[in-house]
């Protein structure tokens, strides 16, 4: 009877491991969040199947399947860390970002906003081609050294200047920093992810590109038919009106020391 009584002590979880469980829970919880949508998603439910298998294996004693995929199990975890690199480095980054770990900055005034529609407005109407990055946490200085260094303020007449067709920088992308134009003319990563309107062209690849590698907000204006879209968190919003524009901008250009925040609530 005591015997019983002490395995049952032994079953019996305590508050700190209560709290253990529901950190491990929530960490995977999160995790699973930020892989739902890239390819190393595919990998997991890949992995579980083969799980499956290996489990099946070993209940009727398969020796050569459970030979197989042991050896399987033990070299694929280094393969799969070198092929789903680019995938692990953005979920690590993004949850390194989120609420759960980071503080909230003050916002900056509606100035930089009203700047960056002003210009977004008028380059659709023009139908000149753009791509404008808002740096967040994640720190962009890689792609920033592909373009030239402007360090200038953030305004219409620079934005605007610097997408007009036949000037040096107007075919790379701008990349603000707070309130500061970091660079222009950057070179970005093109997402692999097929696009399936035709009308979308290598700037709308390269926004969605960086919204995959960062936790970047990137608005793109097309020269084909003026339409202003936003790729953010791994998603290319297309057609985007000026008062949805502004709603994702409001309340999120930091202090020109400060990261780039998404008002809650945007979608």
């Amino acid at each position: 009877m005591n015997a019983l009584w002490e395995q049952v002590q032994i079953m019996s979880p305590g508050w700190g491991d209560l709290i253990e469980i529901v950190i491990v829970a929530a960490l995977v919880y999160r995790l699973l969040l930020l892989l739902q949508r890239t390819r190393a998603m595919q990998m997991i439910l890949g992995v579980g199947f083969l799980a499956g298998v290996y489990f099946l294996a070993r209940v009727f004693n398969f020796t050569l399947i459970r030979t197989l995929l042991e050896y399987l199990f033990q070299f694929g975890a280094i393969a799969a860390l070198v092929v789903f690199q680019p995938e692990l480095r953005a979920a690590l980054a993004r949850l390194g970002q989120t609420r759960m770990f980071r503080l909230f900055v003050k916002l900056e005034s509606k100035k930089v906003v009203d700047e960056l529609i002003e210009a977004v407005e008028q380059l659709a109407r023009a139908k000149i081609g753009a791509i404008i990055v808002l740096e967040n946490e994640v720190g962009l200085d890689q792609y920033a050294e592909t373009g030239s260094a402007i360090e200038a303020r953030v305004s219409k007449e620079m934005l605007v200047t610097i997408f007009t067709p036949r000037s040096p920088l107007h075919d790379g992308a701008v990349i603000i920093e707070g309130d500061t134009i970091k660079a222009a003319g950057a070179i970005l990563p093109l997402t692999q992810t097929p696009l399936h309107d035709k009308s979308l062209g290598t700037r709308h690849r390269a926004a969605l590109g960086l919204s995959e590698e960062s936790d970047a907000v990137v608005i793109v204006v097309s020269e084909e038919t003026a339409r202003i879209s936003v790729a953010r968190g791994n998603r290319l919003e297309v057609g985007v009106e000026s008062n949805r524009l502004r709603r994702l901008l409001e309340g999120s250009v930091p202090e020109a020391a400060g990261g780039f925040q998404l008002s809650a609530g945007t979608g």
